[in-house]
């Protein structure tokens, strides 16, 4: 099981274990706003379809660390809302999928989280007013989020487009996103296993990085605690920036 990976160059394992790191963190402290960056980084190095498949293990058990670690802290006002748009989404890409260019997908999604990471810097200066949940955006950005998730693996970007404005708690949004992607991640199994890019082959090198979930999860989590909810918000801004950045980057190169 674990022969591919002694034949993998060194470099893939340390740009591995940093992203297998922030995305640890992005997950149980930013409702994974940076989430999506782990496989671009491991492509650096080694095909993505490749590197899509070491993550989706790694992927699966950070969403069951986040459902015991996060369990009774969802907003279930706005999951009754974006669950449902997730599920459009969902079927939406499998229906869609290899007839939509995921770079043009990237791009899009890309150019608006900068946009959005923007606005919220502008947002930060202002004393935050928490709002309720809409149900119209909150299907539109659930259902982008679901289908962006499936065809190009970027479902964090919109989701927070709809979930940040509403200046929640944090642990409440990070809780909310817990449920929202475990249910989007298991739910991509059964299409992933019908279209065939499930690749269990690789199972041994996810196994390898494996150790390194806890440790980026338990970093992410105590940084959500040590920041204040304007720090929270700032830092969540500009791992979104960041991310659209580098899906601005994939998406028109």
């Amino acid at each position: 099981m674990f022969d591919h990976a002694f034949a993998l160059p060194a470099a893939f394992f340390a740009v591995a274990i940093f992203g297998v790191l922030l995305t640890g963190m992005s997950k149980a402290g930013f409702g994974g706003a940076a989430g999506s960056l782990s496989v671009p980084l491991m492509a650096l190095t080694v095909p993505a379809p490749f590197a899509a498949a070491v993550m989706l293990p790694i992927l699966l058990s950070m969403d069951v660390i986040g459902l015991f670690v996060f369990r009774g802290k969802a907003d279930w006002a706005n999951l009754r809302i974006v669950l449902p748009g997730a599920a459009i989404g969902i079927v939406l890409g499998w229906l869609t999928f290899g007839h939509v260019d995921p770079r043009w997908i990237k791009a899009l999604i890309g150019l608006e989280a900068v946009l959005f990471a923007v606005d919220r810097f502008r947002a930060a200066r202002k004393i935050a007013v928490p709002s309720a949940p809409t149900f119209w955006p909150g299907l539109f950005w659930g259902a982008m989020s679901g289908f962006t998730s499936f065809v190009s693996h970027a479902g964090g970007p919109p989701i927070m487009q709809y979930l940040m404005p509403q200046n929640m708690d944090k642990i409440r949004l990070v809780g909310t996103t817990v449920i929202f992607f475990s249910a989007v991640n298991f739910s991509k199994l059964l299409p992933y296993g019908q279209l065939g890019l499930l690749d269990l082959s690789n199972l041994g090198v996810s196994l390898l990085l494996l150790p390194v979930v806890p440790v980026g999860y338990f970093v992410g989590y105590r940084l959500m605690h040590a920041l204040d909810q304007r720090q929270f918000n700032l830092f969540t801004a500009w791992m979104l920036l960041l991310t659209g950045l580098k899906l601005l980057w994939d998406g028109l190169l």
